[in-house]
């Protein structure tokens, strides 16, 4: 159902802003993206936060409460990964169903309002809400759906889809059940270069086939079998995964494809199509100008299980001290900062993470990441040095008086 309707989009426009908009980072921004008070100068990426595809989501979700303010809203799953953003959700009344909704679909009723999330839905989830005839709001991101129809046009031709992904993810799993088509199909999910490699080695030389399918249990299409469906492959992905890795996997799968089939015949086995998300890109190359002349530290703000802003983390850890951190309250103290690591996968405890004296912390967050959590960090981070900030428009943006002995604002 199309909810963006000028009147409703006004109503939400300003919904949104009171709970997302942050006058600080706006002003941050209009001052090139450097702030220093004191002895801490903040650097934020030119590209971060919310993008067009996570905004539009997020309006459809506050619009389908104004315009069905009676009725039972649900959504399946999280609308996107940023749990501040989803609680904001259901705090307005909108159900959450786990995982994406296959087990939980037996409660649903036509009269019920039913919001896909940013990522998609698998087919088989679709099909079924729309037998059981209840009113879809789809908030699918117009990238996500350029990779399922690359991967639908490689299932009507009988090409294997190699899709570059996590295969537990949301998305990834929507994409891969695309790419059946009409029982046309197959897929294969590879996570990283290391996969990649394994699949390399069995196009050229084959292998044995039971080892290879357990190494890939969980990422295969039904009746996938290495031997018949790895001689003609399209190579789709995750739109939130690393261009460069993205790009080096494409490479590795063309050129086994050369040494198995030659030069010559290479058009007949491959496909190849560059699906990376426009915002994701530009956040991953924001931060990669930053990290040129890099600051002391990196802080990334963001859903820990969002892949976009854990690529970010990623990026910053093979330059530079980086914390992962899900919002300001992680931030303890000068001495000590809870946040995630990508290897344990879970949140650790660092001491000592702030450095004493002049320093330059760089700020970033993914494209789930609202604002308003980017300026508590901010905050966060000038309190820790003492520093009050005001960002209001008619004042600029400077450190707020600090209080004197008496408790009044001294005197310049």
């Amino acid at each position: 159902m199309n909810l963006r309707n000028p009147e409703v989009m006004k109503l939400v426009g300003a919904q949104v802003q009171a709970h997302y908009r942050s006058t600080l980072v706006e002003r941050i921004r209009g001052l090139g993206n450097v702030f220093a008070a004191g002895d801490l100068t903040i650097r934020l990426a030119k590209e971060f936060g919310f993008c067009y595809g996570v905004e539009r989501a997020i309006d459809l979700a506050y619009a389908a409460r104004k315009v069905f303010p009676q009725e039972r809203i649900i959504l399946i799953g999280e609308i996107i990964h940023n749990p501040e953003v989803n609680e904001q959700i259901r705090s307005m009344g909108i159900i959450t169903l786990p995982g994406d909704g296959d087990l939980d679909l037996v409660g649903v009723t036509a009269e019920d309002i039913v919001i896909i999330p940013a990522f998609g839905a698998r087919l088989p989830v679709m099909q079924r809400l729309k037998s059981i005839g209840c009113t879809l709001v789809d908030t699918t991101c117009g990238d996500v759906m350029s990779v399922w129809k690359r991967v639908r046009q490689n299932a009507r031709e009988c090409v294997t889809s190699i899709i570059h992904g996590k295969a537990q993810h949301e998305e990834t799993k929507a994409t891969a059940s695309r790419a059946l088509g009409e029982a046309t199909g197959h897929y294969l999910i590879v996570l990283n270069t290391q996969e990649v490699d394994a699949v390399c080695a069995y196009i050229r030389h084959g292998g044995e086939k039971e080892s290879f399918l357990a190494r890939f249990k969980g990422g295969f299409s039904p009746g996938f079998d290495p031997d018949l469906h790895l001689r003609v492959v399209g190579v789709a992905n995750q739109t939130t995964m690393m261009r460069g890795e993205t790009e080096e996997i494409q490479r590795r799968i063309r050129q086994a494809l050369v040494d198995r089939w030659g030069t010559d015949q290479l058009p007949s086995h491959f496909r190849a199509f560059d699906t990376i998300c426009g915002a994701t890109q530009e956040r991953q190359d924001a931060l990669s100008e930053m990290l040129r002349t890099p600051p002391a530290l990196l802080l990334v703000i963001g859903g820990y299980n969002s892949s976009n802003t854990s690529h970010l983390a990623e990026m910053g850890e093979a330059r530079l001290p980086t914390y992962f951190i899900r919002n300001a309250s992680k931030i303890v103290s000068a001495d000590l900062i809870v946040h995630y690591d990508l290897h344990r996968k879970c949140e650790i405890e660092t001491r000592a993470w702030l450095p004493f004296g002049r320093i330059q912390v760089g700020v970033t967050a993914g494209a789930s990441c609202p604002n308003n959590l980017i300026e508590d960090t901010i905050r966060r981070l000038f309190e820790l040095r003492g520093i009050r900030i005001e960002s209001s428009p008619a004042l600029g943006l400077a450190p707020a008086p600090q209080p004197t002995e008496t408790g009044l604002p001294g005197r310049s």
